[in-house]
């Protein structure tokens, strides 16, 4: 396939109006919209500013190159764009966007449009063609010039694909020594979504190397999968390695080279001084531990506590489907149980078991990839069983599976013992990778395959036996019982806080913490009245940010830009499925009147819910659940009430926006 098949008349424009970036990604996606290329703007909209959130795609030099990949999307396309004035897109460089490039492609697209898609990723790091584009007035002249564009990167890449091969054959017939050999570097470039970023990359990479008389070989990891992946004799005879790259790639192979790791978009915009680096020997030496199969090549310098809600995060996410999943049929169980035949119904039976399997799964699930995110897939297995142990209520190891038939049964370590032994195993492993570094080299592969298994195993049963099951278990039942024989005012407290939380920064820690102390609850006692109240308080918070922002942007219109009651209408739809992340871009531009307005509408709502018990036996859903809340009405009017506070705060407190 070739450029010109995936760009399209009338898929340009020629003279971009926007002056914003959320102005910009709206009237591209208008005419994706118009052409047939996406079937659903919001959600392909979202798409792209989920993108966005992970790093900018205002890759600098005046150009920007939004993309998705979708089941919203109906064809691969690239929409080209171009600003005469310039838009702030939050480049890279900091400078205004002049060419905007809007990449889709489908869910199940095959490879020919990926490659198609990189190739064209890759022509934009020739200047020439960029200025050329900039001065373009028709959309056939962009199209011709890419099509000459890529007639000489097509002539360009042959020929060195040929030198190549006159190397290889020549290195076949007759070794030569090292010291006449070009001097190579190898690397991997991958970004999270794959489709530009990772070829961009690639193809500076090279071109850096060829200004300084060096060979460089890069393996990407976009969307089509691993591409020229680098072989064993490749890594070795390499002067050293360079990582752009902004999720996990396989490191363990690079061990005892100099490498440098740096995100994708720095092999872009600093291809020369990743290649200096290593000619310099700026880069440090790589040790990868035995067994490892990945590590991450994006940032992880911070504190203590980012550490923690890091790996914390990983779990929680791995977590969630099993929570929401589980708990979603599990509620409509009881709804037909209630209302279809009671117990015995074959429906009720069958959505009850589903439910309870994937609940059996979720503190194993969080406990093993808390482990997996510190110590590597070694400690996967040992921070799994331990979550396993923690689920289930025994004073030994738990169950039926305890040591001690006459073991007198306990409350189960639960959610809070799969969190702390996920942290201990994680560490354990790291500790054995230490303890067991200096071994012989024959005896490297026992590490992985028998070594960490049965440590990492027998350690994490004893701590679990003789620490987290008698304290987490006791620590458990106190906090289950405490929570059951709330009275109403102390449950009015703590969903006010709890509720409230969720609007403190609409999705960051603090909302998460409300949310996990809510789900866990909800995990060890799901058919608790007490635990669905927590989890129709933390719902009912996390709606209240986004309902409040549509409300204030209709009601009050002179206090909202344009582009702001124009995002205030998908507010309806996010609050209603309880997205409290809609609210972010109201409280980025206005922290002081949007954040506290919010705290205290969603602390109404809470109040509201405790004060009339309204409880929801599902961990998710927003108003997708209401059906199955204890008291719909006052679901209904707890997210109302606040919703209508907030907004009222907001709306009287902002100032009018100046013309």
């Amino acid at each position: 396939m070739r450029i010109k098949d995936i760009l399209s008349p009338e898929s340009m424009i020629m003279d971009l109006k926007a002056t914003t970036k959320d102005d910009a990604i709206n009237e591209m996606a208008d005419l994706e919209v118009a052409t047939g290329i996406v079937n659903n703007k919001e959600k392909f909209v979202e798409s792209i500013w989920a993108r966005e959130k992970e790093s900018t795609t205002g890759i600098g030099g005046g150009i920007a190159m939004p993309h998705a990949r979708n089941e919203y999307i109906n064809k691969a396309r690239v929409l080209f764009a171009k600003s005469a004035q310039g838009v702030d897109f939050d480049s890279l460089d900091q400078q205004p966007v002049h060419l905007f490039f809007m990449i889709t492609a489908p869910a199940g697209a095959d490879n020919t449009h990926l490659q198609a898609l990189a190739k064209l990723s890759s022509l934009l790091i020739n200047p020439d063609l960029v200025e050329k584009l900039k001065a373009a007035k028709t959309p056939e002249e962009v199209i011709d010039l890419f099509s000459q564009a890529e007639a000489d990167k097509d002539k360009e890449d042959a020929e060195r694909e040929a030198k190549l091969k006159a190397k290889k054959e020549a290195e076949a017939k007759a070794a030569a020594s090292e010291s006449e050999e070009k001097p190579l570097i190898v690397g991997v470039t991958a970004c999270i979504n794959g489709i530009a970023h990772t070829y961009m990359a690639e193809e500076a990479l090279i071109k850096a190397g060829e200004k300084r008389g060096v060979e460089v070989r890069i393996e990407t990891n976009g969307s089509e999968g691993v591409k020229h992946e680098l072989t064993a004799d490749e890594i070795k005879r390499a002067k050293g390695v360079i990582i752009a790259s902004d999720k996990q790639v396989k490191m363990a192979r690079f061990d005892g080279k100099e490498l440098v790791k740096h995100p994708v978009v720095d092999g872009i915009n600093k291809p020369d001084q990743l290649v200096d680096d290593i000619l310099s020997g700026k880069g440090s030496v790589y040790h990868a531990e035995a067994g490892e199969a990945s590590e991450s090549t994006s940032s992880s310098n911070g504190g203590v506590w980012s550490t923690i809600y890091r790996h914390l995060m990983s779990g929680i996410s791995h977590m969630l489907p099993f929570v929401i999943g589980g708990g979603i049929l599990m509620a409509i169980s009881f709804l037909v149980e209630q209302y279809m035949g009671g117990s015995k119904s074959p429906a009720f039976i069958f959505l009850n078991s589903a439910g309870n399997l994937a609940f059996a799964f979720m503190v194993p699930v969080l406990a093993g990839y808390i482990a997996e995110s510190i110590g590597d897939l070694p400690a996967l297995m040992p921070g799994f069983v331990g979550g396993f142990m923690a689920s289930i209520a025994n004073s030994s190891l738990g169950g039926a599976y305890a040591v001690n038939a006459n073991a007198k049964a306990t409350s189960p370590a639960g959610f809070l013992g799969g969190i702390a032994i996920g942290f201990i195993a994680g560490y354990l492993v790291l500790g054995l990778k230490k303890l067991f570094a200096n071994l012989p080299k024959n005896v490297e592969g026992m590490k992985p395959m028998l070594l960490y298994p049965i440590f990492g195993l027998l350690l994490v049963a004893l701590i679990m036996y003789y620490i987290i099951n008698p304290i987490f278990g006791a620590l458990n039942a106190v906090i289950t019982n405490f929570l059951n024989g709330m009275g109403t005012g102390n449950l009015v407290l703590l969903t006010t806080i709890l509720a409230g939380m969720m609007s403190i920064d609409m999705g960051g820690p603090f909302n998460k913490a409300a949310y996990v102390f809510a789900s866990g609850a909800f995990a060890n006692d799901p058919t608790s009245k007490t635990s669905a109240i927590l989890m129709a308080a933390v719902m009912v918070g996390g709606m209240v940010a986004p309902f409040a922002t549509a409300i204030a942007t209709t009601f009050f219109k002179d206090k909202f830009t344009e582009d702001e009651r124009r995002a205030g209408v998908s507010n309806w739809i996010l609050g209603f499925s309880f997205i409290t992340e809609g609210a972010i871009p109201f409280a980025s531009a206005d922290p002081l009147h949007v954040i506290v307005s919010s705290i205290i509408g969603s602390a109404v709502g809470g109040a509201l819910v405790g004060l009339w018990h309204v409880g929801v036996p599902a961990p998710h859903g927003g108003f997708w659940v209401i059906a199955l809340s204890t008291n719909w009405l006052g679901y209904l009017g707890a997210v109302a009430v606040g919703s209508i506070v907030a907004a009222l705060i907001m709306g009287f407190w902002k100032k009018p926006i100046e013309k």
